[in-house]
């Protein structure tokens, strides 16, 4: 089978970015280096941005714009078809790319990474083919049209699956579209840049350029000639780019930090809301803006809660992300491995009772940026792991004592991303979900549902991603009095 890099520099894609419907060299002469974080050994250098290429690249978007904005659905709907059938004949492709740019088992890049990111294509779609274009309000048409040129800014921790979060609803509703990916992992995109242009979109309608924040990422939000930003990422970085945006008046969509709160009811089972707890914690190794890292769980039960989390933690197998046993890989890069294994001294310092794992790599584990899946109890929320961000496989387990008081810690934080209830009594559970300050809520472990609007309250950003309620993100509103 043909891996990752062999086909980029077959291909001669590796060097080039993808603008105007060609892979053209970079204007500038910088260039990064791709760390295997499995190794830690250098694998490639990809060339970084400068703003000249932004230029070129909104410059393209805008003039594909004056034509793709005004294309027919039915038009957009086929050939987001036919990249998501591009996408799907690559999925080992860009399974084997996530594995090696940013540590991921390789069975989670299959069978997670991967087609999830590809249902974001299918339901920008569906949206498309529903979508409320005009309404009849009185004797006024309420239209809603494309916004025009967006820039959009993905992380390197779900890399795939936010390009097509951002790219196909920005797209379906007629956008021309700029991508900076992450830098850190940017293989995956210009993977996704093969199945646009072999999906036959439009020349200008997707370009693509790698770079960084300061180097592309500032331009892009500054550019006069973009109408849209949208970034996932840090609350620092969020800030940064609504603030470059400010100038322009252009609209900012931030999806930003989480510290997500698993809220166990007295009533739950408890084997089965710990143990899921533990996987949705620790899913990716923790590297999710939602991922609820904050067990909220009556105190009266805590030693039993200890000993089924700690025995789920412990049946992760941590290793090499190519061995189809791993269940979780290697951190994505080496400043987030620091960052954990700070965070982790952080907690003993504080205080917190270390119920399993702690600092340094696993067992049998000497190099690569792997660690320990973390847990602690009896953690208070002043503590600042109960407060932080710390984007790794680290649990805190917080007692309380009336639900009342665990609305109030599942609140305490400036997040408000992502929250999960578990409990048998659906009319408790959905009270408890009514009053958690948070933008999705998760009651006892549901399927996902790529339709479902994702985005923050407070510090976790503006604005949503996925079904209708994405791509309103990327429609301006029309009032036509006198239409009917």
């Amino acid at each position: 089978m043909t891996m990752p890099l062999e086909h980029l520099s077959r291909n001669g894609h590796l060097n080039r970015f993808f603008i105007d419907g060609e892979w053209r060299k970079p204007k500038g002469s910088a260039r990064r280096v791709v760390v295997n974080p499995a190794t830690e050994e250098a694998v490639c250098q990809i060339p970084l941005g400068n703003d000249e290429d932004v230029g070129v690249a909104v410059s393209a978007a805008r003039r594909a714009f004056a034509t793709w904005g005004r294309s027919k659905p039915e038009y957009r709907a086929g050939l987001l078809d036919r990249l998501q059938a591009q996408l799907e004949a690559r999925s080992e492709l860009i399974a084997q790319c996530l594995s090696l740019e940013m540590g991921a088992a390789i069975g989670y890049a299959r069978t997670a990474q991967v087609p999830l990111a590809i249902a974001h294509v299918k339901t920008a779609r569906e949206v498309l083919t529903a979508f409320p274009s005009v309404e009849q309000r009185r004797h006024t048409a309420v239209t809603r049209e494309p916004i025009g040129v967006c820039a959009l800014v993905t992380p390197w921790n779900w890399p795939l699956y936010q390009i097509t979060a951002k790219v196909a609803p920005a797209l379906a509703a007629g956008c021309t579209v700029v991508l900076k990916p992450s830098e850190l992992s940017p293989l995956d995109a210009l993977l996704f840049a093969e199945a646009i242009e072999e999906a036959g979109f439009p020349a200008g309608v997707f370009n693509l350029v790698q770079g960084d924040g300061p180097g592309v990422g500032a331009g892009l939000a500054s550019h006069p000639d973009v109408d849209m930003i949208s970034i996932t990422g840090s609350s620092r970085a969020g800030v940064a780019v609504a603030q470059a945006a400010a100038p322009t008046v252009k609209r900012v969509a931030q999806e930003l930090g989480g510290k997500s709160p698993n809220v166990i009811l007295p009533d739950a089972d408890l084997n089965r809301a710990v143990s899921l707890g533990i996987a949705a914690a620790f899913r990716n190794l923790g590297q999710s803006c939602s991922a609820p890292t904050r067990m909220i769980v009556p105190g009266a039960l805590l030693s039993e809660i200890e000993s089924i989390a700690k025995r789920a933690a412990d049946e992760m197998v941590v290793g090499d992300p190519l061995a189809e046993s791993t269940t979780h890989g290697a951190i994505a890069n080496r400043a987030q491995f620091d960052r954990i294994q700070s965070m982790i001294g952080v907690g003993i310092s504080e205080g917190a009772k270390l119920v399993t794992g702690g600092q340094g790599r696993p067992r049998g584990l000497n190099a690569g940026l792997y660690v320990k899946p973390t847990i602690f109890s009896e953690v208070r929320t002043g503590m600042r792991i109960a407060q932080e961000e710390i984007f790794g496989p680290v649990l805190c387990i917080i007692p309380y004592e009336t639900v009342e008081e665990a609305v109030t810690i599942a609140n305490d934080t400036v997040y408000g991303l992502g929250a999960h209830v578990q409990g048998k009594d659906m009319d408790a559970v959905k009270e408890v979900a009514s009053q958690i300050r948070a933008g999705q809520v998760h009651l006892n472990y549901p399927a996902w549902d790529s339709h479902a609007p994702f985005g923050g309250f407070k510090q976790s950003g503006n604005g949503r991603e996925y079904g209708l309620e994405g791509m309103l993100e990327y429609v301006e509103v029309k009032s036509i009095l006198g239409y009917f």
